[in-house]
C-alpha cells in the first residue's frame, strides 16, 4: 500500500513535478493527480498502483509501512502517529 501523502513526500524527496512521476511510471498525468488527492491510502488498479512503486523504487525512494523498521539507512521521512491513537494505545 501507498498513501496520498507517500506520494507527495517522495516526489518531494525527488524533486519531481507530478507529470515526470507519471512519465517515470507510464501512467497518466490525471491518474497521478487522482491518486494524490485520495484521503489515507491510495485506491487504483492494482497495475497502476504496482508501476508507481516501481518508478519510485527505481528512483531510489524506499516506502516505510506503518509500525515497519526503515533497515535500509537513507534519509527519509515518516508521519508518526497521530497523538490520540498514541495515548489510546499506552
Amino acid at each position: 500500500m501507498i498513501s496520498a501523502a507517500q506520494m507527495r513526500a517522495a516526489r518531494a524527496l525527488l524533486g519531481i513535478d507530478q507529470r515526470q512521476l507519471a512519465e517515470l511510471a507510464g501512467v497518466s498525468l490525471p491518474t497521478i493527480q487522482r491518486m494524490e488527492a485520495s484521503e489515507g491510502n491510495v485506491r487504483g488498479v492494482v497495475d497502476t498502483l504496482t508501476k508507481v512503486i516501481e518508478a519510485f523504487d527505481r528512483a531510489g525512494i524506499v516506502l516505510i509501512a506503518d509500525h515497519a523498521p526503515s533497515p535500509e539507512g537513507g534519509r527519509g521521512v515518516r508521519l508518526k502517529e497521530p497523538q490520540a491513537a498514541r495515548s489510546s494505545t499506552s
